[in-house]
């Protein structure tokens, strides 16, 4: 139904405004009694089988809804209703921050991909933490990064300082690095300066009663070497683990009109590099670190290979738009009859 009707007609309108129209659309549904229960009716696969332990955390099923969709934590209660094991909110910046001019999200229909040049639009750190005291029992993950006036030098006190503001609500965190969307941020993955970032959360982490994860979330360009900086970095900084992959800026073998328009390119031509990735991170540690595979996961079969390349669990972003959310359900089905 979600491909045949619903998608057709919002692909009509501009991708921006249809996000905001969507979630106000289920935001109104699940007020009406029953309709949460008839989307978890719909969606939901429970099963022992399907649950995942790791980072000292149980995930329900190892399929989560990645950062970006819900950042500023207004619809994750709502969004838990299609089936998802997790949703990680964000990025969040300290600062509330409008992010780039618009126009600037574009779906490449020919190429089942989103290009995005959002720059981390958010209301601020503040405003999500009071909305994430009413969470209803979603495993929650705290996307972070920093401010776009903030420079690189100063940028560790922004990670910090929503490292702070979210501890009490998040069960884990992930440092973002790795957007294409903020000038000068990719800077960050080089060794020395993101060495010093996760050292110093590290050090906030151990001051508390009890610590929670930190994750890395990684770009899909970087290089072998820079892959293997990422693992020495991961073992010498001792963080939980890391998130392969964010989107890209490569644009090789794009089909649509609109391929040169500036941002990050997620969706389908992301599939078999997120998964090249994941694999390399996993063969070389010798799967040291748990590792979440996102990017380009369309089908199930999308999912299942990204585990067997070395993922502990999967998010999906783009899928979900194009595919709806039975792709969850399918995802989680054709794990139980592995």
């Amino acid at each position: 139904m979600y491909k045949l009707f619903i998608r057709p007609l919002l692909f009509c309108f501009d991708p921006e405004k249809v996000h905001h129209f969507t979630f106000g659309m289920i935001r109104t549904l699940c007020k009406f009694p029953g309709m949460k229960a008839l989307f978890r009716s719909l969606y939901l696969v429970e099963d022992k089988r399907l649950e995942r332990q790791l980072f000292g955390l149980t995930f329900k099923n190892p399929v989560g809804l990645a950062a970006g969709f819900d950042k500023d934590a207004k619809l994750y209660n709502e969004l838990s209703n299609f089936g998802f094991g997790f949703i990680e909110i964000g990025t969040l910046t300290p600062k509330p921050q409008d992010g780039n001019p618009k126009k600037r999200l574009f779906r490449l229909k020919a190429d089942q991909a989103i290009i995005n040049r959002m720059g981390f639009n958010n209301g601020g750190v503040e405003q999500a933490v009071l909305r994430l005291k009413e969470n209803e029992g979603v495993l929650i993950g705290g996307n972070i990064g920093k401010n776009k006036i903030t420079p690189n030098d100063e940028a560790v006190e922004d990670y910090k300082i929503c490292f702070q503001a979210l501890f009490d609500y998040v069960d884990y965190f992930v440092v973002n690095v790795s957007s294409p969307n903020t000038p000068n941020l990719r800077a960050l993955q080089d060794k020395e300066p993101l060495t010093k970032l996760l050292n110093d959360l590290q050090h906030l982490n151990s001051t508390k009663t009890a610590r929670k994860p930190i994750l890395l979330k990684i770009a899909p360009d970087l290089t072998d070497d820079q892959l293997m900086d990422i693992i020495d970095i991961v073992s010498d900084t001792k963080i939980d683990g890391v998130i392969a992959t964010n989107t890209t800026i490569s644009r090789e073998g794009l089909k649509s009109e609109n391929k040169s328009e500036t941002g990050g390119l997620s969706g389908k031509p992301l599939t078999n590099r997120s998964t090249e990735v994941i694999r390399f991170l996993a063969e070389k540690s010798n799967k040291a670190f748990p590792i979440i595979g996102v990017g380009g996961i369309h089908s199930a079969t999308d999912a299942l290979e990204k585990l067997d390349a070395g993922a502990d669990l999967v998010q999906l972003y783009t899928g979900f738009i194009y595919e709806g959310p039975k792709l969850i359900k399918d995802i989680n089905k054709a794990l139980m009859k592995k």
